[in-house]
């Protein structure tokens, strides 16, 4: 048998393998669109269906299709490629471009239409251009996220572009693509391109899994981090955004301050008018201290009726945001039954040198609230004595506990700590 029949055959199989590949990845795919109600998986799904449909009567069909199904396939395989761009763009909530999606079909079949009769050669560069196009706007949208952590992206990227670079190849080799071995240069490009459709059939359903996978936990943990109901960053976040603020700015050798916030009376507003009306305060509150503190600092619920914020700056500095907020909030005018209601807030503020600690920053601060509480609500008190260091905290709890007996005991718990 010729070598040449043995290539056609095995072109045809693994255009077939690509098919049935891309055509079982799409259900997948659209079943998990159902399930998860990701809308870049339907795209995706779709586009794999419509590819896989398009490569499927091309291969089996082949000239017998006659010129204008022939035209009406491949422009299906194109809709397809600009789906696989939408998709992406749906993946990072970009708006569908239904326009960027026909405007390859379109230029197909002007370009065949107008061209008629069209070189075979022209009519496949004329494809292959397109297909190419529809890989790199895929791999840039892709590329878009760029300042996102995620470890897919450059295998994302460079999927879509090696896609493009094999459909390439017949222009970036014009030459020796039209030499004298012209037919066998052409019977070997399409060979590595149908290995090549396999390999990005399989790769690209990969990619995703890997992509929306790595959303999925992105988002399950910053869940974790958020507090539902004000929207801020609960306990946990708030202790982990302020460590990496609190070690950036001591390299940068600049004060923290932290504030810590406590709705005055907040028990009786949810004794006496339920805890709906306990939690509409608590969402005012939060939307008062974000809008008077910056962009740049940290905002938490770390408890109950309990706020804290992390501000890098001085404790003066501190002091006026921290009277910014206690003013909104007395006048924020919430009222039940149109009956304003009296809201007040404590605030005690500590500040340090850089690099102190943040439980620190956080136990001098609540000193400086009990304060405020005792001094009568409603006011900002500062914290009176420099933070220690975790450690010398500890040392200097250890004496002021110790009676005059006990003297000894505390030495040797010291010497221990």
């Amino acid at each position: 048998m010729p070598a040449g029949t043995h290539l056609s055959l095995d072109i045809s199989t693994l255009y077939l393998v690509a098919t049935l590949a891309a055509a079982l990845l799409g259900a997948m795919l659209l079943f998990f669109w159902r399930q998860e109600k990701i809308a870049a998986l339907g795209w995706w799904g779709a586009a794999y269906i419509l590819g896989a449909a398009s490569v499927a009567l091309w291969t089996v069909g082949g000239p017998e299709l006659g010129w204008e199904l022939s035209l009406a396939v491949n422009a299906v395989g194109f809709i397809a490629c600009g789906l696989m761009w939408d998709a992406a763009r749906a993946f990072h909530g970009r708006p569908a471009n239904l326009i960027g999606v026909i405007a390859g079909p379109v230029l197909w079949i002007a370009a065949v239409v107008a061209l008629d009769p069209i070189d075979p050669e022209l009519r496949m560069i004329i494809g292959a251009a397109i297909v190419a196009a529809y890989a790199a706007l895929t791999a840039g949208e892709l590329w878009r996220e760029r300042r996102k952590s995620l470890r897919a992206r450059w295998p994302a990227i460079f999927v879509p572009l090696l896609h493009g670079v094999v459909l390439m190849l017949p222009i970036l080799l014009g030459d020796l693509y039209r030499s004298a071995d012209a037919t066998i240069m052409a019977q070997v490009w399409v060979a590595a391109f149908a290995a090549e459709l396999v390999i990005y059939a399989v790769g690209t359903v990969f990619i995703i899994v890997m992509l929306v996978s790595e959303r999925t936990v992105s988002a399950h943990k910053t869940a974790a981090s958020i507090d539902p109901l004000t929207g801020l960053l609960n306990r946990r976040g708030f202790s982990e955004a302020t460590s990496r603020m609190i070690e950036r700015e001591a390299k940068a050798g600049r004060p923290v301050t932290v504030m810590i916030f406590d709705i005055d009376h907040f028990k009786s507003v949810n004794d006496r008018f339920g805890h709906a009306t306990g939690d509409d305060v608590l969402q005012v509150f939060a939307n008062v201290v974000v809008a008077s503190l910056r962009i740049t600092d940290l905002v938490g619920r770390v408890g109950g009726e309990e706020f804290a914020a992390l501000l890098p700056c001085s404790m003066d500095e501190a002091l006026v945001a921290a009277e910014r907020v206690r003013e909104a909030f007395e006048t924020c005018g919430v009222a039940i039954d149109d009956v304003p209601l009296e809201t007040t807030v404590s605030i005690g503020v500590a500040g340090g040198p850089a690099n102190t600690e943040l439980e620190v920053l956080m136990a001098s601060a609540d000193t400086a609230l009990y304060q405020a509480k005792r001094g009568g609500r409603n006011r900002v008190e500062a914290a009176t004595e420099q933070p220690l260091s975790l450690e010398d905290a500890r040392r200097k709890m250890i004496r002021t506990a110790a009676a005059p007996g006990e003297k000894a005991a505390a030495s040797h718990a010291e010497a221990l700590a």
